[in-house]
């Protein structure tokens, strides 16, 4: 398992990757159900905790594999079965969501055990690396040793009292996101920066379309709702152009460039813990205004309203924070924090959905007539220290 070059021509997802990632949204559908599910019956506070941090153990181990499968996959069959190890975990994982969800007993013990096999499955392919690269192998033996000792932590938090468990969460998940910081010190990883940005593009992709499913719902809805028709074809005709939009200002320039040196790129990469998460939140919200107009969901206006209008807002400000407000003109990089302004605004407009489909049109023109229409030029890789 020798480095792959990060110079190498024509780097394109590979099938196995591909795979990886619907697997894992299987995990991501779960969480959003279960969000909603919260929300809809009020708990607010506990369904955005859990929320947060069931994702990140979907994020951080999506993330992990992405990585690592960028400087050192070589496809053969071990590294096969080991990603194969992995998608079970995603899938144990899944399984372990709505319990993790429960109100009153939240038992993470499946969701840990899920999260645990899929690190581990990390571990075994970075002692592999470590053995056949002896450039980087400080840093490989380092992730697999950092990986490993917090795994042991996830596991002994199971035990602690309910009192400490999200100081506990909060410590843990820093140490996992020190690990990399730590591991790159002793000789950065050579991953591929087109690839990477492919690889955060495809399952951007795949997270919309899931959220695109409350557009379905909608539509279904309208077919046997003949009182509320003509309001669900509205939801999911405004859901739809919002879905579309957010794709559009994310993929309107190329990220490539920002991933020249390991310090920009644990920055975008790590924020797209944001980005994916609000994305997957706007479809539960979705699910919660159709159910909240139908009269299936008693919440009120005010929160029917938030759970699309926060996680809309939240992505265009982290979108454009992590690689778009350096890549348009000052009017169009003024537009994005403005819209997502206007669209919390338009929580208490009384059709926050349509509201914001209107401004998040708005602002896909602005970026539009602002725009030369080309990709930003791609810079060669600046020397990796």
């Amino acid at each position: 398992m020798s480095a792959r070059s990060p110079d190498e021509k024509h780097r394109a997802s590979t099938p196995l990757e591909c795979l990886f990632d619907l697997c894992f949204v299987v995990a991501v559908a779960r969480a959003g159900v279960a969000v909603e599910g919260q929300l809809g019956h009020g708990h607010v506070a506990a369904g955005v905790i859990s929320y947060a941090m069931i994702f990140f153990a979907i994020w951080w181990a999506w993330m992990n594999f992405t990585w690592f499968a960028s400087a050192y996959d070589n496809d053969d069959v071990l590294y096969r079965l080991t990603v194969m190890v992995q998608i079970a975990g995603s899938l144990i994982l899944a399984a372990g969501v709505s319990p993790a969800f429960d109100p009153e007993h939240g038992d993470y013990s499946v969701l840990v055990i899920g999260y645990v096999v899929m690190r581990l499955g990390t571990v075994g392919n970075w002692i592999r690396a470590g053995r056949a690269d002896p450039v980087h192998r400080a840093s490989a033996y380092r992730y697999a040793a950092g990986v490993i000792v917090i795994q042991l932590g996830w596991v002994a938090r199971l035990w602690l009292p309910e009192s400490v468990s999200i100081i506990s969460f909060v410590v843990l998940v820093l140490l996992e996101i020190s690990v990399p910081i730590f591991s790159e010190r002793a000789g950065v990883t050579p991953y591929h920066p087109s690839h990477i940005a492919e690889r955060y593009g495809l399952f951007t992709v795949i997270v919309l379309g899931e959220s695109v499913v409350a557009v379905v719902v909608s539509v279904e809805a309208a077919i046997h709702e003949v009182e509320h028709r003509a309001q669900l074809i509205g939801l999911a005709a405004a859901g739809l152009v919002i879905l579309f939009s957010m794709w559009w200002v994310y993929f309107d320039k190329s990220a490539a460039q920002m991933l020249d040196n390991i310090r920009s790129s644990l920055v975008w990469g790590y924020g797209h813990y944001l980005i994916f998460g609000s994305i997957a939140a706007v479809g539960a919200g979705l699910n919660i205004v159709i159910g909240h107009d139908l009269g299936e969901i008693e919440v009120s206006d005010t929160l029917a309203g938030l759970v699309v209008t926060v996680p809309v807002a939240l992505f265009l400000v982290v979108v454009w924070a992590l690689h778009l407000r350096h890549h348009h003109g000052p009017v169009a990089s003024a537009g994005f924090p403005v819209v997502a302004v206007l669209v919390l605004a338009s929580t208490f407009s009384g059709a926050p959905v349509y509201l914001g489909a209107v401004l998040l049109v708005g602002l896909v023109i602005l970026t539009v007539v602002t725009s030369s229409g080309r990709a930003v030029p791609r810079r060669a890789p600046a020397p990796r220290r």
